[in-house]
C-alpha cells in the first residue's frame, strides 16, 4: 500500500486548451449542433423533486440512530446531493432558465443548495466558468491538485486518502490557490443557506441536519458517484486531458460523464449531450473513455502509473505572449 507513483510531475504543455478549436471544427461540419444550445425545460422539475424528496427525508431521519444515518447517507442521501451539486453544475451554466435570466438561476441555485448542507452554488460558478476557459491553467484551474497534494499523497495508499479528503481539497483549495473575494450573492447564499440549517435543527435536530452534511461529504469522497472528479480529467492515457464516461451513472448525474462533449459545448444541458455524441461520433468514439466510474476510482489507487500529479497543466501567460 505505500508504493510511490512513477510520475514526479505533472503533464506540462504550452497548447492551448483542446475544446475551443474542437468546437469550432465540429460546428463547421455539424451545425445542426446549435439547435442543442439553451436550457433544459424539464431540469427545474427533476433537480425540485430532488429537494422535495430530501425534505421529506427530514421527517424520515429525525429518530434515527448515528449508524442508520450514516448508512443511509452514503447509500441514499448523499446520491441525492451529489446530483444537486451537479444540477448546481447545470444552473453555473444557466441551464435551468437560460441566458436571458441569469438571477433567475442563481435563485434556483440558491434552492438546491439547500439540501446539500453548505453553501456552495455562487462560488462554484466563480470558479468552475475559469476552470472551462482555462483549463489546466497553473493558477487559475483550482480543480488540479496543488504541487504540495501530489508530493504528499503520491503512493497507493496516500492516494486512498486522498481520495477519501477529496471534498476538502475541493472546499479550500481554491481558497489558497485562487482566493477571491466573496460576492454579494455569496453572502445571500450563505445567509439563506444558515437560515435552511437553523431551521433543519430547531425542527429535527443536529443528527439530521448531519444526515445532509454528512451525505454531501461522504459522496465527494469513497463514492461511485464521485469517480467523475477523477475520470473527467486526470491523464489515463498520454496525451488526453479530458475523458467521457458512457456508463449508468449518467442516469443520476446529468450525464456529467459526456464530459468530452461538456466541455466543448458548455451551453448543451446535460439532458442532450448524448445528442452531440451521436451527432458527430467520429470525434468521441476515437477517444479514450470510461466505462464505470468505481474502476476509475480503483485504477487511481492502484496503477502507480497514475495519481495527483497526472494532470495536464499549462502556462496561459506564456500563450498569451506568444
Amino acid at each position: 500500500m505505500g508504493q510511490t507513483v512513477t510520475r514526479t510531475d505533472f503533464e506540462w504543455t504550452y497548447t492551448e486548451e483542446p475544446h475551443a478549436s474542437r468546437r469550432k471544427i465540429i460546428l463547421e461540419k455539424y451545425p445542426q449542433i446549435k439547435k442543442l444550445f439553451g436550457p433544459d425545460p424539464y431540469f427545474k422539475y427533476v433537480s425540485g423533486a430532488m429537494v422535495f424528496t430530501q425534505i421529506l427525508m427530514l421527517f424520515v431521519m429525525k429518530d434515527q440512530s448515528w449508524p442508520t444515518i450514516i448508512l443511509t447517507a452514503y447509500c441514499f442521501g448523499g446520491i441525492i446531493n451529489h446530483s444537486l451539486m451537479l444540477a448546481v453544475h447545470e444552473i453555473s451554466h444557466n441551464l435551468a432558465f437560460g441566458h436571458g435570466r441569469p438571477m433567475t438561476n442563481r435563485m434556483f441555485g440558491f434552492f438546491c443548495n439547500l439540501p446539500i448542507g453548505l453553501p456552495m452554488s455562487i462560488s462554484f460558478k466563480k470558479y468552475h466558468l475559469e476552470h472551462h476557459r482555462y483549463q489546466g491553467d497553473d493558477v487559475v484551474d483550482t480543480d488540479i491538485p496543488t504541487l504540495l497534494e501530489a508530493k504528499l499523497f503520491n503512493s497507493t495508499a496516500g492516494k486512498f486518502f486522498w481520495v477519501f479528503l477529496q471534498p476538502l481539497f475541493y472546499i479550500f483549495r481554491p481558497l489558497i490557490v485562487n482566493p477571491k473575494p466573496p460576492t454579494k450573492l455569496e453572502l445571500v447564499n450563505t445567509v439563506i443557506q444558515l437560515i435552511f440549517d437553523a431551521i433543519v435543527v430547531y425542527f429535527f435536530g443536529w443528527k439530521v441536519l448531519a444526515y445532509l452534511c454528512i451525505g454531501s461529504l461522504l459522496a465527494m469522497g469513497l463514492h461511485p458517484v464521485a469517480g467523475h472528479f477523477i475520470s473527467e480529467h486526470y491523464m489515463f492515457a498520454k496525451g488526453f486531458e479530458t475523458y467521457s464516461y458512457y456508463g449508468p451513472l449518467n442516469w443520476i448525474t446529468f450525464n456529467v460523464g459526456y464530459h468530452n462533449e461538456h466541455h466543448d459545448f458548455p451551453y448543451v444541458c446535460g439532458r442532450l449531450l448524448p445528442e452531440v455524441k451521436k451527432i458527430a461520433p467520429e470525434f468521441y468514439d476515437t477517444m479514450p473513455q470510461h466505462t464505470s466510474w468505481t474502476r476509475v476510482i480503483y485504477d487511481f489507487i492502484m496503477d502507480p502509473d497514475v495519481g495527483p500529479y497526472a494532470r495536464v497543466k499549462r502556462n496561459q501567460v506564456g500563450l498569451k505572449t506568444n
